[in-house]
């Protein structure tokens, strides 16, 4: 039976199922609970194609099919497209899914009709609970009906960008082997851009890379496709394709907010005035170029539900993410990988210049981009650098927001790991380096003592096997991969980094 409490998380539903974690009658159990708390007549499920992706939909349906509820059967879709039919049919939807996780992870996102968001605040911990205690079959008995979805959505993706407005860009993009593949051959088919493929095809296994491109080791196959073929755009997804990233001409990554800031001056020089939602974590820069271009910067926590309930809230035209997750009012307030590469495609085209140059202009900082800090202590951790540093502006909106003039840091627990989370902007990288050593300073007690191994070499450490970043367990003195799972002793602070001698997942 699943682990109810591992796998329910702040914003989905995830964990291993390999392990058990994720099983089909936790799933089916979870199906049902579904249907009841979202009390409608049809539920729209799609997932993705990792080899349990059948199983566990299957078991899904079953459970909300056993409540007398009709399913919409998306089959093997991106969640972009669950959340245009969820919006478009005024459904609940789901969608099975571990994104960019290993092949050995699934999961469950879930959403409200119009695409409104379930997370802890908002049903997900009910539906837990209704779960773990089960939920009696109903009387009547539903069904499940294939139904597509994808032409419908890319009909819809072409409604908010204007296709004709795309000129006859290269552009490379990596699908990761996941379900962006699905889709980008009936979207490119629509625009006189040229498609550079590169593992589009759908395959559970990910026998490429991880489809994880936040990850730079990630990119380097794309990067060298980009070189090979003189692209002028780079474009990865993940492997539920709602998440995307843009490389330029030159061949250099864009962060999540020099994406989020250029796809709001585009937004805001149709809707002057209009409101522009970022997370905490975005560049400052993001606040100041909405302003600039005459639109209402409006700040929230990080996480997908908080950006749609002030979206709702607000009206706000567009919402971005460090991480990637950009989200658009006509698109029911959901967040589109393929959209954001859309309307990027379309900003480059009238511009008539590289990507390389629009971007110069929305980078007035330094970034140290995401760090994680392995301790023991989170909250001990938290209230240290709290103390530490007395000359500053201190927000606790959502973890540690510090603050100068010239100058800013945030620190924030992770949900599912014994890490803090360090993001640190400045004037120049070496204002940004300088800034990162006070931090790692102000938390270092806790992280040698909590330390199988010295802090500036786990930094540098990858999982030999598929260069996954390695989480300690300090119960057991091994290294554990977080992407493929392998695990790795450490003896006297030294770590045996031998995949022959690995301990295969558990």
């Amino acid at each position: 039976m699943s682990d109810f409490e591992k796998i329910f998380k702040a914003y989905d539903i995830r964990g291993r199922t390999d392990s058990g974690e994720l099983d089909a009658e936790g799933a089916r159990n979870i199906g049902a609970a579904f249907a009841r708390f979202a009390s409608a007549g049809r539920i729209a499920v799609g997932r993705d194609c990792r080899e349990s992706s059948p199983a566990i939909a299957g078991a899904f349906i079953e459970g909300i099919t056993g409540q007398g509820v009709e399913v919409l059967d998306l089959g093997e879709v991106a969640t972009d497209t669950v959340y245009y039919v969820s919006g478009s049919e005024n459904v609940p939807g789901a969608m099975i899914t571990a994104s960019h996780n290993p092949p050995n992870y699934n999961g469950i996102k879930l959403c409200r009709e119009g695409a409104a968001p379930v997370g802890h605040d908002t049903g997900l911990q009910d539906i837990r609970t209704m779960a773990e205690q089960g939920v009696p079959a109903s009387d009547e008995q539903g069904s499940a009906a294939a139904f597509d979805g994808t032409s419908g959505y890319v009909e819809h993706l072409f409604s908010i960008v204007n296709g004709s407005a795309i000129g006859a860009l290269r552009v490379a993009v990596d699908g990761g082997n996941g379900m962006a593949g699905v889709v980008l051959p009936e979207v490119f088919a629509r625009i006189d851009a040229d498609l550079l493929p590169l593992y589009l095809e759908p395959d559970g296994t990910f026998p490429n890379h991880p489809a994880d491109p936040l990850n730079p080791e990630n990119l380097v196959d794309l990067i060298a496709l980009m070189g090979d073929e003189g692209a002028d755009v780079g474009v990865a997804f993940d492997g539920d394709a709602d998440r995307a990233f843009f490389i330029d001409d030159q061949r250099k990554p864009l962060s999540g907010s020099t994406t989020t800031a250029l796809i709001a001056k585009w937004f805001l020089a149709r809707e002057p005035g209009a409101t522009v939602v970022h997370n905490l974590i975005t560049s400052r820069a993001v606040p100041e170029i909405v302003s600039a271009a005459g639109g209402i910067p409006v700040r929230t926590r990080v996480g997908h539900s908080y950006i749609k309930q002030v979206m709702a809230e607000t009206g706000a035209v567009f919402g971005g993410e460090h991480s990637g997750h950009y989200y658009f009012r006509d698109n029911y307030r959901a967040d589109s990988g393929m959209l954001a590469m859309l309307v990027l495609l379309q900003v480059v085209s009238e511009s008539g210049r590289p990507l390389s140059q629009l971007r110069a202009e929305v980078e007035p900082y330094a970034a140290s981009g995401e760090i994680n800090l392995t301790v023991d202590d989170q909250a001990g951790s938290l209230a240290a650098v709290e103390s530490h540093f007395t000359d500053a502006e201190i927000d606790k909106t959502d973890g540690l927001t510090v603050s100068w003039a010239d100058r800013w840091f945030n620190l924030r627990s992770s949900n599912t790991e014994p890490v803090l989370r360090l993001n640190v902007e400045g004037p120049d990288q070496a204002g940004v380096e300088q800034l990162v050593a006070e931090v790692r300073e102000a938390v270092d007690g806790t992280t040698k003592q909590a330390g199988l191994i010295a802090p500036e070499l786990k930094a540098i450490l990858v999982c030999p096997s598929c260069h996954g970043d390695l989480r300690e367990d300090l119960e057991n003195s091994k290294l554990e991969c977080t992407q493929c799972g392998l695990r790795y002793p450490v003896t006297d602070g030294i770590p045996v980094m031998l995949i022959d001698e690995a301990e295969q997942p558990q």
